[in-house]
């Protein structure tokens, strides 16, 4: 008689590969790999630290800074895409271990970025209308505010109400996790706006 222990066993597997197969993409630290290869030395030694698209644009390459943006939402989305052909949970357990990867890779010690590049790659694998809701809110409060860091901790708060609304409870919960380890992270953007002395959108020195 054949073991039946496999098949019990299976729902829990598959999400639990799902959740490697995230963190697999999303640690690739693609800020430092694209600055090294350009002969700009080790990103995280200049400006913030961050390996994210914002630091690698204090280099002066804008085009580096839209690849490395590019890139770091790309990680969440592909692992995403590729476990929903397993089902939703292994998807959310993809869309976690991606996220957490990028804010923690073990190749750096868990010093990562801040994730809003891959919180926005997750928007467009698990639904691409709250992600117009995130670019409304971000982009109203970025160019009336000047506030990109504000504009994005808004956008993200904003992302789990949406997915409720749209019917995507499973979904909601995941980014209202990822919601708080991107405020968490951004915890000394917070303390400078309250203190007002976080840099605006296009200020200079």
């Amino acid at each position: 008689m054949d073991d039946p222990g496999w098949f019990v066993l299976l729902p829990l597997l598959v999400p639990l590969v799902g959740l490697f197969l995230g963190y697999a993409f999303g640690s690739i630290p693609f800020g430092l790999i694209l600055t090294k290869y350009a002969g700009l030395g080790d990103v995280r030694s200049i400006g913030s630290g961050n390996i994210g698209a914002t630091n690698v644009l204090r280099t002066g390459h804008k085009g580096l800074a839209a690849a490395t943006l590019l890139l770091d939402a790309l990680k969440g989305t592909v692992p995403v895409l590729i476990a929903m052909r397993w089902g939703e949970n292994p998807a959310l357990a993809a869309g976690l271990g991606a996220f957490l990867g990028h804010l923690f890779p073990v190749w750096l010690r868990f010093r990562g970025g801040k994730g809003v590049a891959t919180f926005i790659g997750l928007l467009i694998a698990f639904s691409p209308p709250a992600l117009l809701a995130f670019a409304g809110v971000w982009l109203g409060l970025a160019f009336t505010l000047k506030y990109s860091s504000l504009a994005a901790l808004a956008a993200s708060a904003a992302t789990p109400i949406v997915l409720w609304a749209l019917g995507q409870p499973s979904v909601a919960l995941l980014f209202l996790l990822l919601c708080a380890l991107l405020w968490w992270k951004h915890a000394p953007n917070i303390r400078r706006l309250l203190d007002g002395s976080e840099g605006r959108i296009g200020q200079k020195g």
